[in-house]
């Protein structure tokens, strides 16, 4: 199917790995002009080298720190000023740290809220009137299943990321209808801080290997399998694609049918 994307423009954050990146890629191969951001310079050059050997359009890179408002303003001038004007904005950024309530501090509270939701209300800011310009303004928000069941030991995911959905369902809302906005969220998907978990699990003796370790996080997944981050991306190309006009406000679980809500 082609998606209708090709030379639209689209800013996806924290897209240096994981699902950033695999929706920054599927986004690039229909053909748009692909912005991307990471603290990292070195695995974010690597990220823009590995889009730009198939992208349909053109890739920009810029380090950012998505804590810190000044760099977001930053990432999206530079983004706006490449490109000519913005299309889409995807939306995502790395995991707080695991923990139980008794274990976090208020730091960490403070830091899990910049990270999981400031950084998405300074985006909205800097992008909105961008995004209102489009012909076909849209917004995804990567965010967790957490967001419906939460997941043993990871306490400032499980409480924080739903307001990003009270956001996404609000501007769904104010924004209508020259702008879409929509969630998803992932389930168990193969990214590099899934490896991370498996291969604790592996140092501690919990798995005799990485393969046991994916074997076991699928075990109450209906699908038998944890999933693929561009299984994501695909997702997200869609729900910016005109092909999606009548989505919006919608939360959209990609987690092989793990959730029982």
């Amino acid at each position: 199917m082609d998606l209708e994307l090709a030379g639209n423009s689209a800013l996806v954050t924290a897209s240096s790995s994981g699902l950033g990146f695999a929706s920054a890629l599927a986004l690039a191969e229909e053909g748009a002009n692909v912005a991307i951001c990471g603290r990292d310079a070195t695995r974010l050059a690597d990220a823009r080298d590995a889009l730009e050997a198939t992208a349909g359009g053109d890739v920009l890179a810029v380090q950012t720190d998505l804590t810190d408002p000044n760099d977001v303003s930053h990432l999206v001038s530079e983004t706006v000023g490449a490109f000519g004007g913005l299309d889409h904005l995807v939306t995502s950024s790395g995991g707080p740290p695991s923990t139980t309530f008794l274990e976090t501090d208020e730091r960490d509270w403070y830091r899990a809220y910049d990270l999981l939701v400031m950084s998405v209300v300074w985006t909205l800011e800097e992008t909105y009137e961008h995004l209102l310009d489009s012909e076909d303004g849209t917004i995804t928000c990567i965010t967790s299943r957490t967001v419906r069941e939460v997941a043993d030991g990871l306490l400032l995911s499980n409480a924080v990321r739903r307001s990003v959905i009270g956001l996404v369902k609000t501007v769904s809302r104010e924004f209508a209808p020259e702008i879409r906005a929509n969630a998803v969220l992932p389930g168990t998907i193969e990214t590099p801080r899934i490896e991370e978990l498996i291969d604790a699990g592996v140092e501690r003796g919990t798995y005799d290997d990485y393969e046991e370790g994916l074997t076991a996080m699928a075990d109450d997944i209906p699908m038998d399998r944890i999933g693929e981050p561009r299984e994501l991306g695909d997702v997200v190309a869609f729900l910016s694609s005109p092909h999606a006009s009548f989505v919006t406000g919608a939360e959209i679980p990609i987690d092989g049918g793990q959730l029982r809500s």
